[in-house]
């Protein structure tokens, strides 16, 4: 039964001045509103209000109203079970199936900037480095310097003239370049482009002045890596036993490496290649680049 309530007093909220009187039930054919005013005739005409009510209804066809839940499906016991079978049953209790498509998506290729003082064993680690692991690619620089002796052009370097070189810069085809001890070096961009789109990681051997180039053109989308001796001794040392400079030129690069030993700060990593150890430098380079790959945020670079 619905009743309406009479109050002769909106002022003091109290039952003592309400009163409940009865109203007849009607017909709810399709919808049941009460328009009846409530008249208080103790009270001003400003005061008088009305009530409407109206029943709420649920319907089939109404999704606030549907109550279904997905049906139970008898899960099969675990040990007992045929591994499709259960499989299925779960998909069906769960109500979709489950995916074979990979949780997260394949890393990005890495652009790998490795550089360091001269002296420090950059081509030996990069030559093991291509030795143990796969799906990396060694970008070959060009470089207007003659070949020393073992040098092979196109794997190590693309010796071309000055004249050919500049044409290079010219036609925007480097990605960076510098004029370094006389001779200019400078990094193909269509080599990159090309292996970045096959899905390889790209390894790049540059000194630290093409470091501080790409640092400022590549930003944080690529990994750079100082390379440096155990000792500023091993490195002169070193530098001695290549014996492919005169004493002027050995003097030079000992004077540049002291300063460039300087720039380290300006890397994401420093790997140390101690003499007798090389396996151990390149193991850390390779964890590095795993490390990487695992990241959630990866980077992202664009030649």
């Amino acid at each position: 039964m619905l009743r309406r309530l009479f109050c002769t007093s909106l002022a003091h909220s109290n039952l003592h001045h309400c009163h409940l009187l009865p109203i007849p039930y009607q017909s709810l054919h399709n919808s049941f509103t009460l328009t009846n005013a409530i008249l208080c005739q103790t009270c001003p005409a400003s005061r008088i209000q009305n009530i409407i009510e109206t029943p709420r209804f649920s319907s089939s066809n109404s999704p606030m109203g549907d109550t279904r839940r997905p049906l139970s499906v008898p899960i099969p016991a675990v040990d007992k079970a045929d591994r499709s079978e259960l499989l299925r049953a779960l998909e069906a209790s769960l109500g979709s199936s489950f995916s074979s498509d990979p949780i997260c998506p394949n890393p990005n290729p890495l652009i790998i900037v490795i550089s360091g003082p001269s002296g420090v064993g950059k081509d030996a680690v990069i030559k093991k480095l291509r030795e143990s692991r796969e799906g990396l690619h060694f970008v070959v620089t060009a470089t207007s310097r003659a070949k020393r002796p073992g040098e092979v052009d196109g794997k190590d370097y693309y010796f071309v003239s000055k004249e050919e070189f500049l044409s290079m810069a010219e036609r925007n085809e480097l990605l960076e370049y510098a004029l370094v001890y006389g001779d200019y070096k400078g990094i193909p961009k269509q080599q990159i482009r090309e292996y970045m789109t096959k899905g390889y990681d790209i390894v790049l051997r540059v000194d630290i002045q093409g470091a501080e180039t790409l640092r400022k053109i590549l930003g944080n989308s690529a990994v750079f890596v100082f390379l440096v001796a155990e000792s500023e001794m091993t490195m002169v040392e070193r530098l001695i036993d290549r014996k492919t400079e005169t004493a002027e030129a050995l003097l030079v690069r000992i004077a540049t490496a002291r300063e460039e030993v300087k720039h380290v700060k300006n890397f994401d990593y420093v790997v140390v290649n101690a003499k007798g150890k090389l396996e151990s430098a390149v193991k850390l380079v390779e964890s590095i680049i795993d490390a990487e790959k695992a990241k959630v945020r990866q980077r992202s670079a664009v030649i």
